[in-house]
């Protein structure tokens, strides 16, 4: 029962991290959600300090907070200080990275927190932190939060499609019907900073940027068709989750290792033999006969 909930928490966190990945993919922001994951360490040591909880709806307000600041700040920095997008994310990610840790070195004495624990979660150890309804055990606290997240995930897709859909594709036709271009991409990184958050403390920040940028890009090898594109990188993020359990379990590595290396090796092996975008294929087709 163990190992099913840890392939439930790792499913259910890769699938709400691809779904959000597609539009990040697409929209050339992959690597925001490195930058968010990393950024949120002061929010969630504030949080900390001001209500002495490690209550996870806490540190989630804690550092979704920040991680809307960050999106803010660097927007402010790429479209008003001209700065370019990439170089943006480095210097704002860094700083409140370096912040979180000061805050925790300067609090050592009188905080239960470490930058290593906050950032890189354990899967492992899903199973032993239960939730009891009625005295009931219903299972790992972590899981039923990630089932939450992936339903208010799909809520939001569905009732802002076509908001998210043209924002994406073309912002200037947008723009003229009326939709709030900048609105939007706020809204969507509020997303991408609350998924992150809430699921980080299980399967560390590593796996989360993984989820976000590689089933979406191995997708986006895949398919022109970008239905078809959120749903087959739902598949490449829950047969990540599956056969990097069994791999690390094989191997008798770390799990959220062993989910990292498979969905890098999903993508490696798209890009190698996509019938479409493949390097292989393409050569294939290009050679003489």
């Amino acid at each position: 029962m163990n190992s099913l909930y840890i392939i439930l928490t790792g499913s259910l966190v890769a699938a709400s991290c691809a779904l959000l990945g597609c539009y990040l993919v697409l929209r050339k922001m992959a690597l925001i959600g490195d930058a968010i994951s990393h950024a949120v360490l002061p929010g969630i040591v504030i949080a900390y300090l001001i209500s002495g909880s490690r209550d996870s709806l806490v540190m989630i307000v804690g550092a979704g907070s920040i991680g809307l600041l960050t999106t803010f700040l660097i927007e402010f920095l790429h479209r008003k200080a001209r700065l370019q997008e990439d170089a943006s994310i480095g210097v704002i990610f860094t700083t409140l990275f370096a912040l979180g840790v000061i805050l925790i070195s300067y609090y050592a004495e009188n905080i239960d927190l470490d930058q290593d624990c906050v950032l890189y979660g354990e899967i492992a150890l899903v199973p032993l932190d239960t939730w009891l309804l009625s005295g009931v055990d219903i299972g790992p606290r972590v899981m039923w939060i990630g089932l939450f997240v992936f339903v208010v995930i799909i809520i939001f897709i569905v009732l802002g499609y076509k908001e998210l859909f043209l924002t994406t594709f073309d912002t200037p036709y947008a723009a003229s019907i009326g939709i709030s271009v900048t609105l939007w991409h706020y809204v969507l990184m509020g997303m991408v900073s609350f998924t992150t958050v809430a699921s980080f403390e299980a399967v560390g920040a590593i796996l989360v940027v993984a989820f976000l940028v590689a089933p979406a890009a191995t997708a986006y090898l895949l398919t022109d068709n970008f239905n078809k594109m959120l749903l087959i990188a739902v598949l490449v993020g829950i047969i990540a989750a599956i056969g990097g359990y069994f791999l690390a379990s094989w191997i008798d590595a770390s799990i959220a290792g062993g989910m990292t290396a498979t969905v890098g090796l999903e993508f490696l092996l798209v890009l190698l033999f996509s019938p479409s975008q493949g390097v292989l294929m393409k050569n294939l087709r290009t050679k003489p006969s």
